[in-house]
């Protein structure tokens, strides 16, 4: 069979291109990708080439697919997995696969037929063997998608840690019913934080979340209120540290001076990583989740706070495959619903320019359905391309009518209307 994919050749040298797929294996299973969601991940695996971690050294020769935040439908079963996966099924896939041969193979990075800039691919055996082949239930293929970076976020959330005084033992997650801050946290993926936050079934009592952008977080606050939040438990608070004389004493005054529980730093800034540790208050965490693109990145850590207020800092960088689970699990029910990320759509054909572009270009998640053609397009510019063209003129109606925002509807519209690639 042959199929279409975005491969990865060298630091910066993204192909489109068609090549043949070889029969699948006993062990393996053909499936067809449907959506990926663009990551800033895949833009450094771009960019650094064999130099990425995850990247095998040889792609000059043996390319790789790149994207891994993708959904879509299984085609095809080896004869092993026949019991566990049925052709028809829908499929999400957890690329962290922790391999204790190879930790940081993952399909995106290291495989040459399997990622999710393509139109079909190869799921080797290890996807199943480490259980990183999920079932997916839900409607709409790009909630399947936006589950691997919610489930990076639900990692975070269980990866912060608290202490005992006296003790050894850790306590994992946030402090329920605690102070939280979200820095720097209304991009994509501090959306996500926020709709995870206010849902989830251990929540802060108090969420302060900040940025420099008023429109972002205006935009953020019309769409996870601050009477949303109270239904649930929590006092959500927005703020714009921008033009502020002293953020650090503002933010500790909402708290009435007694500080932060867990802060979660959302962009990899010395000043607001700095920040953040100025604003812990006692055994107070802070989650550094946003990766930062410089290995020598660095800011300054108050040590003494370290020592008598037992404060600490904890990285994540992804989710295991229980958090994405849960992540699917509550966009199937509901509970969660991180559509607000997506504010571009485009086709594979989009992939290699907005890949190796993306820091340049604004907004939250871009996503790709990787069997039409489409050059990527603001939700925000439907309106006026459908102008001159009535498949964006009817996708700008329903977004209209779901504020704003992208939908199952829109998705079912677009895979009927659209060029096929």
């Amino acid at each position: 069979m042959k199929t279409k994919a975005v491969r990865l050749y060298g630091k910066n040298d993204l192909r489109l291109e068609e090549f043949e797929l070889p029969a699948i294996k006993d062990d393996e299973i053909l499936a067809r990708v449907v959506s990926d969601s663009i990551c800033m991940s895949s833009y450094k695996a771009a960019v650094q080439g064999s130099d990425h971690k995850r990247v095998p050294k040889d792609i000059g020769t043996n390319p790789v697919i790149i994207g891994h935040e993708f959904c879509g439908e299984v085609i095809e079963v080896g004869h092993k997995w026949k019991d566990k996966f049925q052709p028809g099924s829908k499929f999400s896939i957890q690329p962290a696969m922790n391999m204790k041969e190879n930790p940081y193979a993952a399909p995106g990075y290291s495989y040459r037929f399997i990622g999710g800039d393509a139109t079909y691919i190869i799921i080797p055996n290890e996807v199943m063997e480490h259980g990183c082949l999920l079932n997916y239930n839900g409607k709409a293929f790009f909630y399947g998608s936006l589950a691997e970076p919610i489930s990076c976020i639900v990692g975070a959330f269980h990866a912060s840690y608290h202490t005992m005084s006296g003790s050894y033992q850790h306590n994992m997650g946030i402090v329920g019913g605690g102070n939280m801050a979200i820095l720097a946290g209304v991009g994509p993926m501090g959306l996500g934080a926020i709709d995870y936050a206010i849902h989830c079934d251990r929540k802060p009592g108090l969420l302060v979340v900040t940025d420099i952008d008023q429109a972002r977080l205006d935009r953020a606050a019309s769409i996870y209120t601050v009477e949303e939040a109270k239904k649930n438990g929590v006092t959500l608070i927005y703020v714009n540290t921008l033009n502020m004389p002293d953020a650090r004493n503002y933010l500790l005054s909402l708290t009435g001076g007694r500080g932060y529980d867990d802060v979660f730093v959302f962009a990899p800034v010395k000043e607001v990583v700095e920040l953040g540790d100025g604003i812990l208050g006692r055994d107070g965490c802070l989650n550094f989740f946003a990766g930062p693109t410089d290995p020598a990145f660095s800011a300054r850590f108050n040590f003494y706070n370290v020592h008598y207020n037992s404060t600490h800092v904890v990285g994540t960088s992804g989710g295991n495959t229980q958090d994405m689970v849960e992540a699917l699990e509550l966009m199937e029910k509901g509970i969660v619903n991180p559509v607000a990320m997506i504010t571009h759509v485009g086709g594979l054909d989009s992939v290699p320019g907005t890949t190796l572009n993306l820091p340049k270009i604004p907004g939250g998640k871009k996503l790709i359905y990787t069997n039409i053609r489409m050059e990527l397009t603001a939700l925000s510019q439907f309106e006026e391309k459908g102008k001159t063209d009535p498949m964006f003129a009817r996708l700008a109606e329903i977004v209209r009518a779901n504020n704003g925002m992208w939908s199952a509807e829109a998705e079912e519209f677009l895979l009927a209307n659209a060029k096929p690639i």
